[in-house]
């Protein structure tokens, strides 16, 4: 059986950027021991804290993994990927580089292309959601007013995104090439946000306009 603290590392792999109360209530135990085990992690450097902001008031503390932490899994994936990245930048010029990330994007994202032309917004956006799902992505979207916004709250790319960037490309391609029209981020997780958010125009709308 795993112990009090291998159980909030798990907690934290699988949902990054979470709160005592949350961890408390994955966990099964109560917010003042989370606030302890917490503690020791800091002091180990497996788990960090940061400052999100939640709606109006003080911002809240959310935990994550460091990239020490994560090693902690059996996989070491995110060292291995920073070094083929940093070694692909050092190799190639930039527009080159993000180009790549880019071609494979589209490509993920071609099988459904064509499906996704016979559909609605809606449809479409359900259909970016399982495709981005299969991604290991977790998204929501909603209306307002004339716009949708899509939300990712969860992003397999997060910590490579911290010192690659250009990773950033790869969804935001996808959920272009599916819905066939430019897409804008108004919100970035690596410029402190809670999450990414684009925006993209109702597509009836924007058809009956053309």
């Amino acid at each position: 059986m795993k112990s009090t603290r291998e159980r909030i590392l798990q907690t934290l792999l699988g949902n990054p950027r979470a709160t005592i109360s949350e961890l408390a209530e994955a966990v099964g135990i109560n917010a003042i021991s989370v606030r302890h085990h917490l503690t020791s992690l800091q002091a180990e450097g497996l788990v960090g804290a940061e400052e999100e902001r939640h709606g109006v008031g003080r911002p809240r503390l959310v935990y994550v993994l460091t990239e020490q932490g994560l090693e902690r899994f059996p996989t070491r994936y995110l060292r291995l990927t920073n070094r083929l990245l940093d070694q692909l930048k050092e190799t190639l010029p930039a527009p080159v580089v993000n180009k790549i990330f880019t071609e494979m994007a589209a490509d993920l994202a071609s099988g459904v292309k064509r499906e996704a032309r016979s559909m609605n917004t809606e449809e479409r956006l359900d259909l970016l959601q399982k495709v981005l799902g299969e991604e290991g992505f977790s998204i929501q979207w909603e209306k307002q007013g004339s716009q949708y916004h899509i939300n990712e709250i969860t992003c397999p790319y997060f910590h490579v995104g911290q010192s690659h960037p250009e990773v950033c490309t790869v969804d935001q391609t996808i959920i272009s090439t599916v819905l066939e029209i430019p897409v804008e981020k108004i919100h970035c997780v690596l410029r402190g946000d809670t999450h990414c958010t684009y925006v993209i125009p109702d597509l009836k709308e924007q058809n009956s306009e053309s």
